[in-house]
């Protein structure tokens, strides 16, 4: 079973300096169809005008994994932590017993446009960490990559939830495929790009919940930029 969540069809924000839309249920949007995908509870895609961003503010009792797609993102966090995300770039930022950060746009003359996930952690009271990691996007070409994982395992940023975290770079006739474990689900979401879904064609923002199914193919005659997230 596949249900696609087309990408017109997302919740939106328009501050002036900030354009966002909301896969799901996020802030003064709500809709009771779309308030999650099992642990999976936030996928914004967030466009940042120059020289603007987000102050300080506060979050607990949650994993955020930032995914920079284009431009320069710079973190800031009360554990001291700091730094500038740009493409290839993937940040996690486990709240915990409680955080306070703020993320800005590292250039004051472009924009910059990032994927903010929001990940229910596996219990509460977690100690607040930090962890990033670059993934260059030549490195993963034609290939599923792990970016998170309950173990860190292979590389990849550890999260506190049963979740596979995967990113995969496609470009004209390269396909991927993987297996998928008895009672678990599958989002995707089309960063960039288009591609098709176990032949379902799913085009820039699109997002699907693949369930029931023993595997998932995701393939390109363009090319595209996909986040899989495999949910217990």
């Amino acid at each position: 079973m596949i249900a696609l969540r087309k990408s017109d069809e997302r919740g939106a924000a328009n501050f002036g300096w900030l354009k966002s839309r909301h896969s799901f249920s996020f802030g003064s949007y709500y809709d009771p169809a779309h308030k999650g995908c099992r642990a999976l509870r936030v996928i914004n895609d967030d466009h940042v005008a120059g020289g603007a961003g987000f102050g300080e503010h506060g979050h607990r009792d949650m994993e955020i994994v930032s995914y920079v797609l284009n431009g320069a993102l710079e973190h800031r966090d009360s554990m001291g932590d700091g730094s500038v995300l740009r493409s290839g770039d993937v940040q996690r930022m486990t709240a915990g017993a409680g955080v306070r950060h703020s993320e800005f746009n590292g250039d004051a003359s472009a924009p910059v446009e990032f994927l903010q996930i929001w990940i229910e952690p596996e219990r509460e009271g977690l100690k607040p960490d930090y962890e990033e990691k670059r993934f260059p996007l030549e490195d993963r070409a034609g290939a599923l990559t792990l970016l998170a994982s309950p173990d860190g395992r292979d590389g990849s940023l550890k999260l506190n939830q049963d979740v596979d975290m995967y990113g995969a770079y496609l470009k004209s006739g390269d396909e991927v495929e993987t297996t998928l474990r008895p009672g678990r689900g599958v989002w995707v979401q089309i960063a960039r790009g288009s591609a098709t879904v176990n032949g379902v064609a799913l085009a820039e923002g699109d997002g699907a919940i693949v369930e029931d199914e023993a595997s998932i193919k995701i393939a390109t005659d363009g090319q595209a930029e996909a986040l899989i997230f495999d949910l217990a």
